[in-house]
């Protein structure tokens, strides 16, 4: 566990295209395996973002509400790193990547290190989790418009690590039922 390192879990959509919030998807068990992978990938905390649907989180997580999540990722990012206290470094996630396991998130936080900013990669295409320094928070925020969440911080950027996880699992976003 990394004691200064908070996993911001963003599962606020209402899931328009996979046909309802991906949150609910399989009766919780992807909002389960996200908050489980983020703990035992070295979380010493777990804030999942909700929005479109409310739900009970599974412990250790704890719930924010991003009150406009309407406006896009962005919106839930925005309330994940506010709520995301003192720590040295934010790994956000996705709800509907529920291959990702503990072993991409350790990967992904240990080579935050060197410059406070990692992703995960699959194949070469790049993925979540995503480990932003704290140092890194305010421009993160600041760019972040729709749906777009980091993207634009994070493009064309030379400082950030990508770490090749594709030997642990997709990556794939599950947008479709």
């Amino acid at each position: 566990m990394v004691p200064d390192a908070v996993g911001v879990l963003l599962a606020a959509g209402a899931g328009r295209r996979y046909g309802s919030p991906k949150v609910l998807a399989h009766d919780g068990d992807w909002l389960a395996a996200a908050v489980q992978a983020l703990v035992d990938g070295g979380c010493a905390e777990v804030v999942v973002v909700l929005g479109a649907a409310d739900t009970d989180v599974p412990a250790p997580a704890r719930a924010v509400y991003a009150p406009d999540w309407q406006e896009g990722m962005s919106a839930s990012l925005k309330a994940g790193l506010a709520a995301a206290g003192d720590a040295a470094f934010a790994v956000v996630h996705v709800v509907d990547t529920p291959d990702v396991g503990a072993e991409v998130v350790r990967a992904v936080l240990a080579a935050a290190d060197a410059t406070g900013l990692a992703r995960a990669v699959f194949d070469g295409s790049p993925g979540h989790p995503v480990v932003f320094g704290r140092e890194h928070w305010a421009a993160v925020a600041a760019g972040a418009t729709g749906d777009k969440g980091a993207r634009e911080f994070l493009r064309n950027r030379d400082d950030v690590i990508a770490v090749e996880c594709s030997r642990w699992a997709t990556g794939v976003d599950h947008d479709y039922r």
